[in-house]
């Protein structure tokens, strides 16, 4: 049976992640406003809440799935305008290298915070369109090419590189490799510069007759496939990466939506305008019906994550679900904020106040790990049996 509800020791974690979120909002401004800085590892707050980890051991059989309550913990520290106050020790390279890496790949790079390059000048949710690539020469490939929005591109130890060794054989010469930082012909161009999301650095590279061991190949599968369904299994595991963050980043934007109802709610309050869900529609005022309908759609796309999560947990395909979700919290992100700050009125243009961020901020979850049209391409091809090729 599908079951979402939280044990009281989990809603005691996440009690603890919306304190510890809540912390981390003072710092929000100035990374806000400068983008050029780079987060430290921790703020002094940190040393009064315990690390996560620690937080979660113990937990029972009868507690809820851990997939479904991490995604209820990234709508809670989403939900508040903040910082986080430690920084996480791993990235989406990671995930990536957990999908596809071999035993001993995993063994050996696990450790590190590993960042995922795919995007390009001329290449975003079309990942076949792709132009960076590895050539075999000897005993390393070669690569060359360039990359752009590198999430923790300037943090990492290294980074997951999508590049291609066949352009001929489109999706299946696609494969994926480790790249350290410091590795000649591997340059840092600049550290971009955003609409939102500020306090998150993000970099752009550039590949130049790159050199990497042989053996840095994620998956260690040198072979081509060919055929309209055809993907290298190097592609094919890193594409299952996405099944798993989708949820977590369509959950972050609905934290977005969620902190900015918040925020509406409470000054339209302070007002006197507060809602009965009692009175009809006719009876409340246009404010008081924006609030409600804001989350209304807040807790439907929260139910779409914790689908997808709870599938996940359990082992089952989700692929679909995963869009769904991602496709639902990359709307949310755009039009919850935006309503309440239509609610609000004038106010909420002012950086005084910290709704027009998460409008910003949230912006971005409609966009990466795919778009809300890339998320309905996918819907459309499970539920009609479609490949790529017959529905683009």
């Amino acid at each position: 049976m599908v079951d979402f509800s939280l044990s009281d020791p989990d809603r005691a974690v996440l009690d603890g992640v919306a304190a510890e979120a809540k912390a981390g909002e003072k710092y929000a401004r100035h990374y806000d406003d400068h983008e050029e800085e780079v987060l430290p590892k921790s703020f002094p707050e940190a040393s009064g809440f315990p690390p996560i980890q620690q937080r979660l051991r113990g937990r029972s059989g009868h507690d809820t799935p851990m997939l479904v309550l991490q995604v209820l913990m990234r709508i809670e520290r989403e939900a508040h305008c903040g910082v986080p106050l430690r920084q996480p020790p791993t990235a989406l390279g990671n995930a990536a290298l957990d999908a596809a890496g071999t035993a001993v790949q995993k063994a050996r790079w696990g450790h590190l915070m590993l960042a995922m390059s795919i995007t390009e000048p001329g290449a975003g949710s079309d990942t076949k369109a792709i132009q960076t690539t590895a050539r075999l020469d000897g005993d390393a490939w070669v690569l060359n090419g360039d990359k752009i929005f590198v999430t923790n591109g300037v943090r990492c130890d290294g980074t997951i590189v999508w590049a291609t060794v066949d352009k001929s054989a489109g999706r299946g010469g696609i494969k994926s490799f480790l790249v350290m930082k410091g590795t000649p012909g591997f340059e840092l161009v600049r550290k971009e510069r955003k609409l939102g999301i500020r306090a998150s650095d993000t970099a752009a590279y550039a590949f130049r007759d790159c050199r990497v061991p042989r053996d840095h190949l994620i998956g260690g599968d040198e072979s081509v496939p060919r055929g309209e369904r055809e993907g290298s299994a190097s592609y094919k595991g890193v594409l299952k990466t996405f099944n798993m963050t989708r949820p977590f980043v369509a959950a972050g934007g609905i934290g977005k939506a969620l902190g900015a109802f918040r925020f509406a709610r409470d000054r339209l309050a302070e007002a006197g305008i507060v809602v009965d869900v009692d009175e009809g529609p006719t009876c409340r005022s246009a404010a008081a019906q924006a609030l409600l309908d804001i989350e209304a759609d807040i807790e439907a796309a929260t139910l779409t994550v914790l689908r997808a999560a709870w599938l996940a947990s359990q082992g089952k395909p989700n692929n679909l679900e995963a869009s769904v979700a991602k496709a639902k919290g990359g709307e949310l992100c755009r039009s919850g904020p935006q309503r309440a700050m239509e609610a609000l009125g004038a106010m909420s243009l002012s950086h005084d106040y910290p709704i027009e961020q998460y409008l910003r901020d949230g912006r971005i979850t409609d966009i990466y790990e795919g778009t809300g049209q890339i998320q309905r391409l996918v819907i459309a091809r499970e539920i009609l049996g479609y490949s790529s090729e017959e529905l683009t």
